[in-house]
């Protein structure tokens, strides 16, 4: 259902996703890697990607 709505929203409407995972673990989550891969594309065509590392002030 995810990449349905993906692909419904695909280049038409913005979408934000958050994630504590890298695009390389997506694959634990999903448990096919062609569906991984379909997702990743859609989400990361066109996209800004801000990859924030550090420490969490969450954990203090």
């Amino acid at each position: 259902m995810l990449f349905q709505l993906l692909a419904a929203r695909y280049e038409t409407m913005s979408i934000i996703i958050t994630s504590n995972l890298g695009f390389s673990d997506w694959v634990k989550v999903f448990h096919d890697r062609t569906l991984t891969a379909a997702i990743l594309d859609r989400i990361t065509h066109r996209a800004l990607i801000l990859n924030m590392n550090g420490e969490s002030f969450r954990r203090k």
